[in-house]
Formats: C-alpha cells, structure tokens, sequence
C-alpha cells in the first residue's frame, strides 16, 4: 500500500521534473536575446497571478525514438492570470523544448486555453514561438493545427485575441496568428512566413533571405499583417498591456474608462494653424490629432503600412474611441487599396468591440488609375462601405478640408451611418473637385477660349463657390454643423457622451458576404 508520504514526495519530483529547463537551452535563448516561455509569462503579467494548467502534459507519440523523449508541458505553457487586475488566458510556447515544435498535445493545450478564454469572456494572448510542426507526430500535429484556427474563428469577435511574434512561425502554423485581432511582432526576432529560405530554394529555386519572406520590414510596410512592432520581448510584453487598456475583456462590456486628467472643455487655440494657406499644399494629420485626444496620446495600429491612412486608439475625456484620418502627407490623403483594407479591418474591430469610431476627413478621392484598377480597387474600396454600414458604435466624423466623391462615403458620412457629422470652415464638400468639374461641364467652352487657362480658372472658381463649400453642404443638411476648429475636441466629446447608448436593431442572417 502506497503511504500519503510517498504520494506527496512522488508529486513533488513529477512536478520538479515537468519544470524543469535545460540550462543550455534557456542560454542559447537568452543569447538570441529572446526571454524564455517562463519568464515571458511571469513579466507580462501581474506578479503571483499566473496560475498553470495542464503542467503534466506528456505526448503519447512512440515513433521515430519518440517514446523514449520526455517533454516537459509538451513545449507549450498555458493558463491564466491577471493584467491590471483584469484576467487573462495565455499560452507561451516553449523554445527551449525541443524547440517549441508543435504536436497533438501542445495543440490541445493551445485550443483549451482559448477555449477557456471564450467561456470566461476574457482575452486571451498567445506567445508564439516554435521550429513548427512536431514531424515524429505527423497528421496528429496537423489536425490540432486545425483545431486552432477554428477555435481562433469561432471565439473571433467575442473576445479579443493578441498574438505576440517572438520566434519563427512557418507554414500552416503562420495562419494562427493571422486569424487573431493583432499581431505584435518583435523586430528581428519574430519571423511570419509560409515557406523558409532552405524550402523555398528547394521548391522554387528562388534564393530569399528571412527577413525577405516574413520579418518585420516585410510585415509592417508590404503586407500589412504586422500590427505593432516591438524593439524586444519586453518591449511586446508592455505593448500587449497597453494594448489591452483600450479593449473591453468582451463583446459583452465597453472598454474601461480611464481618468486621464485632461479638460473635455478646452479650446485648441492653435489648431487652425496646422493647415497650410493652399487646399494643395500636405500638412501631416497627426497635428491636428494629437490635439485633440487626450494628452495628446495616439496608439497606432498599422502605423507604417498604407500610412497615408491613419488608425489609432486614443481618449476622449477617459473613454477609449477608434481614430481613423486622412494623411494628406502621403498621396495627399487619396486612398489606395491598401488604405481600403486597413480601414475596414479597423472599424470591424472597433464596432466588435464597443469602440466608438471618430474620423478626421481630408481626402481628394479613391485612388484611380490602371494599377489600382489591377490591384481591385473597387473590391477593397467596397469593404469600407461594408464595415461602416454594418457598424452599431456611435459615428463621429469632422471634415478637416477635402470631402470629395466616393471618398468622403468611405470616411462615414451620414447615409454611410454617421451619427454626428461637422465641418471646419475650410471644408470642401463635392461631389468633384472644382478642376475635374469644370473639365466636364465646360469643356468645350474652354477648348474655344481665346484663353482657355483664364476661363479655366474662372469656371473653377464659379464651381468651387456654389458647391464645395460647407455652406452649401449644411444648407442641404448633409452635414450637421460648421464648427469652429478650436472647438473641434469639445464638440466630439459631447457628441459621443450624447450617443452613448445608441442601439441598432439588424435583421436576422446566418452571417454577412461581404467582399474578401
């Protein structure tokens, strides 16, 4: 008969052993500048919260010498713990075991943790860092692949979902993070990619560096999948938390209001200032933002991917909101396919998640021409339509200068459900700018002009005053009111406060088909 003594001092060294570290493993990643799955856990979140699950977890694989390896967690670290004194669950993969390969039990313990996220109505953070699939374990690390990406689709929009980028993520494995609501990627340490250099050789014959097929060069300015850098591990620990003081831990609740000290009442005295005296001279967009927000305090996502559009968090007398402007800086504030796509996504993530969205209008059109054409603009450009026709959070959209064509319905005007629309004086409200305007109307009075750059002019100028500015625009009420500039961060804190509790009924659907 086993005694409770030797119960106890067998649970004591099984625990020991499923602990334990290799010394020169934890080395060999503290000299790649990498934090272990431990204490990447232990410093993100709230000291003595962190409480693991599925600790003794051991693989059941027994080919290929498999069943004489022992791994301890099954190279994956699961749980929950607290951030701020709010919970979360986490799952850190494990490099220093067997070099965080991902096999049936690891995956298991991956899906149980996000389910456990889902259940609880809390965020759940995902750590990634792993050499891939587990090979000795075949289809049964591949099926747990799968079962990850539906869980990461099924819980989408229920609660948010963080992936932190801090080793290589490779093949089918790269998808997981893309499934989440964002991506913090740690500068050159984190690596994204489908294939490897030595695959891609093989398979392709194509010579490619890592950085060239998933760092964070690539990801944060070609392809858009990068949502934050990180200059290091720590760096991406303290960006998921400060991440996550903008989110709600569900759908179900609004993000916490902070009390950041700042006067919803002032007025901006210099924000008028901001713009140059030309409508066709660019002016970067951040000026007139950060005197707006509270403290002046902008955290972007996508910063530097289609930057001629910005998307942020921010604060509006405490409460969390979606900033979403034209960059006249870059392409003049025109938007692209690119800028399409980023504003879609961000709405959609905002109005999961109960954030109001507050625009800052400034653009002259959607971008033409026959590369935007090739690349589908008119399929990216619908998804903006989309995410702001579908959206439930309170509108707020202020038309800093240009509001023409298409572009100004892709910046949420009123039929595009706005609830709060006004315009700075300067504003130009049209259909058209006055040059493409009078090109059409009075093309052939110009091509019979003695002068015809004179009567140009003269006909743009007659447009540019009967339809592009605010007056006409409010006389029609297709705007709500002409502010004043210095106005600009009381009349948008009022406004939200004023539609706080909006509610939007729908119509029943299985799910919505909008363009992909």
């Amino acid at each position: 008969m086993i005694t409770k003594t030797e119960r106890w001092q067998e649970f004591r060294q099984k625990r020991e052993k499923v602990v334990k570290r290799e010394t020169d493993e934890i080395e060999k990643q503290h000299k790649l500048g990498k934090l272990t799955a431990q204490e990447r856990v232990d410093k993100m979140l709230d000291h003595g919260t962190f409480e693991e699950i599925d600790k003794f977890v051991q693989h059941r694989c027994s080919y290929f010498g498999m069943e004489k390896r022992e791994i301890p967690g099954d190279a994956v670290i699961i749980g929950s713990g607290k951030i701020n004194g709010r919970t979360v669950f986490v799952a850190a993969e494990d490099y220093t075991v067997m070099a965080g390969t991902y096999g049936e039990m690891h995956g298991k313990k991956m899906c149980k943790a996000l389910d456990m996220a889902g259940r609880a109505r809390v965020p759940f953070i995902q750590i990634v860092d792993s050499g891939g699939a587990r090979l000795q374990e075949g289809q049964d690390a591949s099926e747990w692949y799968a079962q990850l990406f539906f869980r990461h689709t099924y819980w989408n929009g229920v609660i948010p979902q963080i992936t932190i980028s801090a080793g290589h993520t490779a093949g089918g494995a790269a998808y997981s993070p893309a499934l989440t609501d964002f991506i913090i990627q740690v500068k050159n340490i984190g690596y994204m990619y489908m294939g490897g250099p030595a695959f891609v050789k093989t398979q392709l014959g194509e010579e490619a560096t890592v950085d060239e097929l998933g760092g964070y060069e690539l990801h944060r300015r070609v392809t858009g999948l990068c949502d934050i850098i990180a200059e290091h591990d720590e760096h991406a620990l303290q960006l998921t938390k400060e991440l996550l003081n903008f989110l709600p831990s569900s759908n179900l609740e609004k993000p916490l209001a902070l009390n950041t000290g700042d006067d919803p009442e002032p007025r901006n005295e210099d924000i008028y200032d901001i713009l140059p005296d030309s409508p066709r001279q660019p002016y970067d967009m951040h000026g007139i933002l950060k005197r707006v927000v509270d403290k002046g305090y902008l955290f972007e996502i996508k910063k530097d991917f289609a930057p001629n559009m910005i998307t942020a968090f921010a604060r509006l007398n405490g409460e969390a909101v979606g900033i979403i402007a034209n960059n006249p800086i870059y392409m003049a504030g025109a938007i692209d396919y690119n800028a399409s796509d980023k504003l879609a996504r961000f709405v959609r993530i905002c109005d999961s998640f109960n954030l109001p969205l507050v625009q800052f209008q400034d653009t002259p059109a959607v971008m033409i021409g026959s590369q935007q054409e090739r690349m589908g603009i008119i399929r990216h450009g619908s998804k903006m339509l989309y995410a702001y026709s579908e959206a439930t959070v309170p509108i707020v959209t202020v038309i800093v200068r240009k509001s023409y064509a298409g572009a100004q319905l892709c910046m949420a005007n009123k039929p595009m459900g706005a609830d709060y629309v006004v315009a700075w004086p300067c504003a130009e409200i049209s259909l058209v700018g006055p040059d493409t305007a009078a090109s059409v109307i009075f093309a052939k009075e110009i091509r019979a002009a003695e002068n015809p750059e004179e009567v140009r002019q003269k006909r743009m100028a007659e447009y540019a005053r009967v339809w592009t500015n605010p007056y006409r625009a409010a006389e029609r009420g297709y705007i709500d009111d002409i502010i004043e500039p210095e106005d600009t961060r009381r009349t948008i804190i009022r406004a939200l406060e004023r539609f706080k509790n909006k509610k939007i009924e729908r119509p029943w659907r299985k799910h919505a088909n909008m363009q992909m």
